[in-house]
């Protein structure tokens, strides 16, 4: 069967749009046949609930306080809870897995880097960037930004977005040559369906996770509401558009 894992999760202490928990989420995400997750919160350049008035080492314990309920609430189970961000620039968003906590609180300088400036900082130490929902669009968003050569990978299955959006990942993936991953971008307990890298052995931590995501040993699913697991190159609505994206498409220079 595999091992099955949740790359893209919000709680409700760090992202403004989050409704659970993180401790919640363990018994939730077990009973849905996953092995471990990463909690990847906005943010504060995203759709983040952190105050801003506080020092930056405060916010970022606040931060990361989702991932270290989430974290303490496993301890003792054969489920591997790790620590990710879902980083915004002018509204096209990136998955960075490899980096911790204490990375953070020593690198407030990520705040007024470039894409390619991240890119670069994530990988001195040891981690990955990856696009997330790409194509994705949404009422607040006037345009779709890409940055090619600042990622290592794409986010071509998004259980949040529409089939279309997701197959013109898929497409911009595959022309480019990178890495796929496929997460539910959850926010709240459902029976929708999900997402989620299933692999052949099991992910022991974060960086693992990232080595594993590069060296392209995991497999994007979507999950059915009745724990079916399916390939997302086996649906053909994922994986190939039928129409073109309505909002204009810019690739930023920075």
């Amino acid at each position: 069967m595999g091992y099955l894992y949740e790359t893209h999760l919000h709680t409700c202490e760090a992202s403004k749009c989050g409704r659970v928990h993180g401790e919640d989420y363990i018994p939730y995400m077990m009973e849905k046949g996953y092995s471990g997750l990463v909690v990847t919160d906005h943010f504060f350049n995203g759709n983040t609930c952190v105050p801003s008035d506080l020092s930056w080492k405060e916010r970022i314990e606040i931060y990361c306080s989702g991932y270290e309920r989430a974290l303490k609430a496993a301890e003792g189970m054969d489920f591997n809870v790790m620590f990710g961000v879902e980083f915004n620039f002018n509204k096209d968003e990136y998955l960075l897995y490899g980096i911790d906590k204490q990375w953070l609180i020593d690198n407030e300088c990520i705040m007024d880097m470039t894409r390619h400036e991240l890119f670069d900082a994530v990988h001195r130490a040891g981690g990955i960037m990856v696009q997330a929902h790409p194509f994705r669009e949404r009422d607040y968003l006037s345009d779709i930004k890409l940055a090619p050569d600042a990622v290592d990978g794409i986010e071509v299955y998004n259980a949040a977005n529409s089939a279309n959006m997701n197959a013109l990942g898929f497409e911009y993936c595959t022309k480019l040559g990178l890495p796929m991953t496929a997460g539910s971008d959850i926010h709240y307990f459902h029976d929708k369906e999900m997402g989620g890298m299933l692999f052949d052995r099991k992910i022991t931590s974060v960086k693992d996770l990232a080595r594993a995501i590069a060296g392209r040993e995991g497999v994007p699913v979507s999950v059915a509401p009745d724990g079916n697991i399916t390939p997302v190159t086996d649906i053909t609505v994922q994986t190939v558009s039928t129409a073109l994206p309505t909002l204009p498409v810019l690739y930023p220079e920075d």
